[in-house]
């Protein structure tokens, strides 16, 4: 079973007055790189939140937003600070008239200015116990739900890789037909050449025989067929492995696939051959961008 890093998770829990929402995204990355957005009263909870995604997700870009709606500070008007935001409209309304351009006020904005709302009393209180279990459950179940969304998209990533594989096993297997008929076109090649280079046809056979011995090895390619076939036996193994994780030594399989691939092409000197071999690298380019996306 694979797992794709690319997943969503987000979990919603009530804490008193408060909801608590955790929301984690993942993409693809060598490694667990982790960006945190944590409001101030949670802070002190953060390395232990961090510890609990990484063990789990292991690698990815993984974003974590954290967020807090306290149903108690909805239509409090007690909490703004009437002063501090009367001053500000009236330095706007006063640089407006300096400048001669009535400037917009943005209610908003000016509610994000700073001492416009009393920190006294919108300053949380210490985190308790009660509180941080809340937050550790619901981080739980966005990384629950975000693990199952990997979960299902790996399955889609795993029928895509099986059938790449198989698609260059099969053009492996066709290899054998005009491997044989490039022998024989090599044989013949040589014996036209040294008819042309000798009519009478006086040259020593068995040196020819020798020759055409060493020039056939070289271009023989049984062991590159051999490894390439044991690689993706070996790619479908790691595929099928019960545990998560297999993305890194996968990667480097298909690293082995390619090397043999390029051997190949390299010894082919047939035509039919190079075809095969094209059609095998395409394949195994497809494999490739999938397998950066696998956990």
């Amino acid at each position: 079973m694979i797992y794709s890093m690319t997943g969503f998770g987000k979990a919603a829990l009530r804490y008193g007055s408060r909801t608590i929402t955790v929301a984690i995204k993942s993409l693809n990355s060598k490694q667990a790189d982790l960006s945190a957005r944590v409001p101030s009263a949670y802070r002190t909870a953060e390395l232990e939140l961090r510890s609990l995604i990484t063990s789990q997700l292991q690698r990815g870009k993984i974003d974590l937003s954290i967020s807090i709606d306290d149903d108690a500070l909805e239509g409090n008007a007690s909490l703004i600070n009437r002063e501090a935001l009367l001053g500000y409209v009236h330095q706007l309304r006063a640089l407006s008239s300096e400048l001669g351009q009535e400037l917009p006020l943005d209610t908003a904005a000016l509610l994000r200015l700073p001492g416009v709302l009393d920190t006294e009393s919108t300053r949380q209180p210490e985190l308790g116990e009660e509180e941080l279990a809340v937050l550790r459950q619901a981080t739980q179940q966005a990384v629950d739900e975000l693990m199952e969304f990997r979960r299902q998209e790996g399955v889609m990533l795993y029928e895509v890789l099986a059938e790449r594989i198989q698609r260059i096993t099969a053009l492996l297997a066709e290899i054998t037909y005009p491997e044989a008929e490039r022998i024989q076109q090599v044989r013949q090649r040589l014996e036209e050449g040294l008819r042309k280079l000798m009519p009478s046809g006086d040259y020593d056979r068995s040196r020819l025989e020798q020759e055409l011995i060493y020039y056939i090895e070289k271009l023989d390619i049984n062991e590159e067929k051999s490894r390439l076939a044991h690689h993706l036996s070996y790619f479908m193994e790691v595929l099928d492995a019960p545990q998560p994780g297999q993305g890194k030594t996968l990667g480097f399989i298909a690293q082995e696939i390619g090397r043999e691939i390029n051997t190949m092409g390299s010894k082919s000197n047939h035509a039919a051959m190079q075809q095969l071999v094209v059609q095998m690298k395409d394949e195994l380019e497809q494999i490739k961008e999938q397998v950066l996306n696998v956990l």
